[in-house]
């Protein structure tokens, strides 16, 4: 779909929220024994969070409605990431501290362990990416990683993004200090990459 569509309305508002193999949508109460198993899984756990702290569920499910409140114009986002084809559940996306003033958010993803390996986390990736630059106005997305988890750098890196920082030693784990690494995009560089 091109960048400034707006001769077929249809079109963009049914393309908008999926991808080659996904699909993003509102988050619903089915969704939260996954998502909040997902979150508790402590292999995980280490790459999403600061730390392996089991929370109670409700915590978590609470965490995940917040993120995915979608009420008014502009702010916070989050969708449940589902199967194109088959609608299954495979993970959770948010983009989050949008603000007006800076045109500039934040992007997490999360898939379930079971569907990481298929392509479901850079489709998520780049189909809010899209949405976030097309559909929020956003101007900059962002994104933190822990500086050992090359997999999701790799993934970042394929969809656009850019090594633009490095927190030095932000981050303890298993006795030591790491780095978190801040990548962006630019809606600039999207349009530019998609052309």
């Amino acid at each position: 779909m091109a960048w400034t569509d707006a001769g077929d309305p249809q079109r963009y508002g049914a393309g908008i929220l999926q991808g080659e193999r996904i699909r993003l949508r509102a988050l619903e109460d089915a969704d939260l024994p996954d998502l909040v198993r997902w979150w508790r899984e402590p292999e995980w756990a280490i790459l999403q969070q600061l730390s392996v702290r089991p929370r109670p569920e409700g915590d978590i499910a609470e965490q995940f409605r917040k993120w995915s409140a979608n009420t008014g114009a502009g702010g916070d986002v989050g969708f449940s990431v589902t199967d194109r084809i088959s609608g299954r559940l495979v993970g959770h996306v948010t983009l989050y501290g949008a603000l007006l003033l800076t045109r500039s958010a934040t992007l997490t993803v999360m898939i379930g362990s079971e569907h990481t390996g298929s392509g479901y986390g850079t489709d998520a990736v780049r189909t809010l990416v899209d949405y976030g630059f097309r559909e929020m106005g956003l101007n900059r997305i962002q994104l933190h990683v822990f500086a050992f988890n090359a997999r999701a750098r790799a993934t970042y890196r394929k969809v656009g993004f850019v090594e633009e920082g490095m927190l030095r030693e932000a981050v303890f784990h298993d006795g030591a200090f790491h780095d978190e690494v801040v990548m962006s995009v630019l809606a600039g560089e999207w349009l530019t990459a998609r052309s």
